[in-house]
């Protein structure tokens, strides 16, 4: 089945995260894929020390997109791209239970990923491994190719406030 983790309130990832250490408490295999998160993070770090979960992080930037030149935006692409076949090959493969791919979705709006490479990636997925997409402002299709949808709906946040990310709590 596809899960979405979508929309601006926190707890996209931490929801994908809490998937993977119950699946992998259970004994299932996790293929952790990270878009456009490049700085280390606590869940990350644990999660890469769970024997039955791989992360992979795909090549990010200290910039932002909106910060790069078209010809960063279209290695970033490419590279990006290739670490989403490779996810989806492995899954197809048989060698992942779950796959998680974090932020494809704000991947995919930011041009960093073709929209249509994700979507034909998922609609040619015939495998028994379970997926989890996140990101915010998912397109309608994306919707409706899930099984489950959860929208994080932003109502009150810190960082509103001017309050940094904080260590061990958002990151």
């Amino acid at each position: 089945m596809i899960h979405l983790y979508c929309g601006d309130g926190k707890g996209k990832t931490t929801a994908a995260v809490g998937l993977a250490v119950r699946a992998a408490g259970n004994g299932l295999r996790v293929l952790f894929v990270q878009f456009l998160k490049a700085r280390p993070t606590g869940e990350i770090s644990v999660l890469a020390s769970i024997d039955p979960i791989t992360v992979v992080r795909a090549k990010s930037s200290t910039k932002f997109t909106y910060e790069m030149t078209g010809e960063e935006i279209r290695k970033l692409s490419e590279e990006n791209t290739e670490a989403l076949d490779r996810a989806f090959q492995t899954a197809s493969r048989g060698e992942a239970d779950l796959l998680i791919l974090d932020e494809v979705i704000t991947a995919v709006t930011s041009d960093v990923i073709a929209e249509e490479s994700l979507r034909r990636q998922i609609e040619a997925f015939d495998s028994e491994c379970e997926l989890v997409m996140t990101g915010r402002s998912p397109e309608r299709w994306m919707i409706e190719a899930a099984d489950y949808v959860t929208d994080m709906e932003k109502i009150r946040h810190p960082f509103d406030r001017g309050v940094e990310a904080r260590r061990g709590i958002e990151f």
